[in-house]
């Protein structure tokens, strides 16, 4: 976006660049074709729908966190829909049913409860169960699914004597802006407390959180984890990374509205945190600004406030 010119569109906007997007879909591309591995987008990340048919070309399909996702997903990118949630409501159910090709339960518990409505339903919809694999490699709690007391994910004391016939895989989450190395790591812990159950699988899902399209990231490496357990335990493995379809494709564009000076120079702006950059909160991170410098760089600094 170097050449864009930011007047040009309404503030505040989204803006894609088309020829990044496509960068990164062909390295995800190039990895499902080394690998064997189907990768999917992450909706709840990446939810441009206007740029789901240059996606489509590329990746296998899309994996969920809600019913308004799966709806989306099934309308819009019409490929393979996955869908996951800590819990269900059998209305929210009976719709991802409806419009989904996988969707993961995750507890056995829940999975009880909801068994005779998923067998009874007409669509044949592959049934799989998060698991913890029982290894940490995100520092941020609030971030980290096996963090002790995370509600995500059975531990392998949950599995023990369960009745696994009408379970067809497995999923783990644990990563969040990392690389192959911490895959690895991860991989090994889940194989080492799940390995016992996998050949009665048909696919396993490592989850997202794999920067896969930034340029240190060691994709050979990927490529060898995925062929292993597809090869040793006959089964499809998917991906289904957000950040790194999208990663440094586009960029928020807004406008500074007023500047004004309460202990320090504060600028005004059409653009939202909360609606537009979450995770600026959550995690917290000092957003990328254009020409804006690293901290104590520049004559002034400016704290970002919305309007």
């Amino acid at each position: 976006l170097n050449d864009f010119d930011p007047q040009s569109v309404p503030s505040p906007s989204f803006v894609v660049d088309k020829r990044a997007l496509q960068h990164n879909l062909n390295i995800l591309r190039n990895v499902q074709e080394q690998s064997g591995a189907k990768i999917l987008l992450a909706i709840k990340s990446f939810a441009m729908y206007d740029s789901f048919p240059l996606m489509r070309d590329s990746l296998a399909g899309i994996c969920s966190s809600s019913v308004n996702e799966t709806l989306l997903g099934h309308r819009e990118f019409n490929k393979e829909v996955h869908a996951f949630a800590p819990a269900y409501k059998k209305e929210d159910l009976i719709q991802h049913l409806d419009h989904c090709d996988h969707l993961v339960f995750n507890s056995y518990s829940h999975w009880l409860h909801h068994q005779k409505t998923v067998l009874d339903h007409p669509c044949n919809v592959s049934i799989g169960l998060r698991v913890n694999p029982m290894h940490s490699e995100t520092e941020i709690d609030l971030y980290n699914p096996c963090a002790p007391g995370s509600r995500l994910g059975l531990l392998p004391q949950s599995l023990e004597g369960q009745d696994l016939s009408d379970i067809e895989g497995f999923h783990f989450h644990s990563l969040c802006q990392h690389g192959a190395d911490a895959l690895k790591r991860t991989a090994d812990s889940f194989e080492k407390h799940y390995g016992q159950y996998l050949h009665q699988l048909k696919w396993l899902n490592f989850g997202g959180g794999h920067h896969i399209t930034h340029d240190d990231y060691d994709r050979q490496l990927l490529c060898d984890i995925v062929e292993h357990f597809q090869t040793t335990y006959d089964l499809q493995v998917y991906l289904e990374p957000g950040e790194a379809v999208a990663v440094n494709t586009g960029a928020l564009i807004g406008t500074v509205l007023d500047i004004s000076d309460h202990e320090g120079k504060i600028a005004i702006v059409d653009v939202s945190a909360t609606c537009h950059m979450p995770d600026t909160l959550e995690m917290p991170y000092r957003p990328d600004i254009r020409g804006a410098g690293i901290a104590d760089e520049k004559a002034y600094t400016y704290t970002i406030g919305s309007a």
